[in-house]
């Protein structure tokens, strides 16, 4: 008995140590579940944190602009402490128009280095921008250019306006004593003193002055039609022509960016001068003629006057 009793006492023991190890097993199972659990509430944290910090960028104060380019319109929300050149960059992305080619404008043309807030943009505001792509620059011909070709593929249809009766009138007069001395088939740069001698339209005596650092054009004449008087004259329902003008001299100062285009054409029989027109308004009514223009000037004219197309 005792035997077997020493038996059954071994076999109990034996019995027991699975159930250790099941307790055993049990606890290793609790930790894995207590560090999946803290491993869980750890990622639980990052993710909140991001979350968080998402929110902190959708909190930050905004203001909806309307972008105005090439007659679209776009609508942009931006935070208002973005910087000028911050906001240039999402014009970049809504347009396709590079940074560097945009002139932004909001009462002026608006700061890089200054913050939206700081020049007080508002919601709704309006913000225009001028600019040309790449593309858009080297598909096309300019503005002044394609007037400029315009006026002469018209002017090859047309009757030599030296022929015409509005012109003959004054070329008929003749060349005058004191014009300019004048060398066919050569370009020059502008004179350093005025071009004078010349007439206009109604036969008086023509000087033009180019005040390059005033970016102006004088025109200083002598002779019987002075426009102030031609107005008055009009006013009064008057002919100008039966009009008692005096001869005093007059200078009329023209800022070269609003002359719209300038015609030139040969004197026939006389090709080393030219009659000029400056286009001084919208239409060819407000062209003001100048005749007996010395031919090695006129691109001259042309170029300072009309200036040269630039790209920023």
């Amino acid at each position: 008995m005792a035997t077997q009793d020493g038996s059954e006492e071994v076999i109990m023991e034996t019995e027991a140590k699975p159930k250790e190890a099941e307790s055993l097993g049990e606890d290793v199972e609790k930790g894995g579940a207590e560090a999946t659990s803290h491993t869980d509430a750890g990622n639980s944290t990052t993710q909140d944190s991001n979350i968080s910090n998402g929110d902190d960028t959708e909190d930050k104060e905004t203001v909806d602009l309307k972008i105005i380019w090439n007659k679209n319109k776009y609508d942009l929300k931006i935070p208002v402490d973005s910087t000028g050149a911050k906001l240039k960059e999402s014009i970049h992305s809504l347009t396709g128009l590079p940074p560097a080619m945009q002139k932004v404008m909001y009462k002026g043309l608006l700061p890089e280095d200054k913050t939206l807030r700081e020049i007080k943009i508002t919601n709704g505001a309006k913000i225009m921008v001028v600019g040309s792509t790449i593309n858009d620059v080297l598909a096309v011909n300019t503005p002044k250019e394609v007037i400029q070709q315009e006026v002469k593929a018209e002017e090859n249809k047309k009757e030599p306006l030296c022929r015409q009766k509005q012109h003959r009138k004054v070329l008929d007069k003749g060349k005058p004593d004191d014009i300019m001395p004048a060398i066919k088939g050569t370009k020059e740069r502008l004179p350093t003193v005025p071009l004078s001698g010349m007439y206009n339209k109604s036969g008086g005596k023509v000087r033009l002055t180019f005040k390059l650092e005033q970016d102006q054009l004088w025109i200083g004449t002598k002779g019987k039609i002075i426009a102030n008087l031609l107005l008055l004259a009009a006013l009064h329902h008057k002919d100008a022509d039966n009009l008692n003008f005096s001869s005093a001299e007059r200078t009329e100062k023209v800022p070269m960016g609003s002359i719209k285009n300038i015609v030139s054409e040969p004197i026939e029989g006389h090709e080393d001068y030219h009659m000029m027109a400056f286009q001084l308004g919208p239409t060819e009514a407000s062209q003001y003629w100048v005749y007996w223009v010395p031919a090695q000037f006129v691109d001259a004219i042309k170029d300072t006057v009309l200036g040269k197309w630039q790209y920023f």
